[in-house]
């Protein structure tokens, strides 16, 4: 399980907003100054991301909460998100290269064309599986600090 520590930013009946700071998972990581993702972290340190769950008791604003996920559900959408826009690109050069042998451009155009089209399906995509996520996802709500 992958965890994340959040807080209440808003209360909408029994919706909570939960946001988090992205940077979080590659606090402890001792590859974080090779791998992308802990790059992008020191580049944009304040990068923060907000999730609405539903939640029968919702905790006060500015409560601290933990969000379990699985390493499953994130390894599934990180292959789409990686693998499906190099697969496009390879297709959109493939079909260029095959309609069009003597103009090169065309492939680059069908290569991008093909890539761009990617990321649109693919946020249409994830949009709709977005409750999907949120279900497999267990929030705890922390104990607060009695001074």
């Amino acid at each position: 399980m992958i965890r994340e520590i959040g807080e209440v930013t808003a209360i909408n009946g029994q919706t909570v907003t939960i946001t988090t700071a992205l940077q979080q998972g590659c606090g402890g990581c001792k590859q974080q100054s090779h791998c992308g993702a802990g790059i992008l972290s020191k580049a944009l340190p304040n990068r923060r991301g907000s999730v609405e769950v539903w939640l029968e008791n919702p905790p006060a604003i500015g409560s601290q909460v933990e969000l379990w996920l699985p390493e499953k559900a994130i390894l599934k959408f990180s292959v789409l998100l990686y693998l499906i826009p190099i697969i496009t690109l390879l297709a959109g050069a493939l079909i260029g290269e095959q309609l069009f042998p003597q103009q090169e451009l065309y492939g680059i155009l069908l290569a991008g064309a093909g890539f761009a089209a990617s990321f649109f399906l693919l946020k249409q995509w994830l949009r709709r599986r977005d409750l999907q996520v949120r279900e497999l996802m267990q929030i705890n709500i922390l104990p607060v600090d009695q001074p």
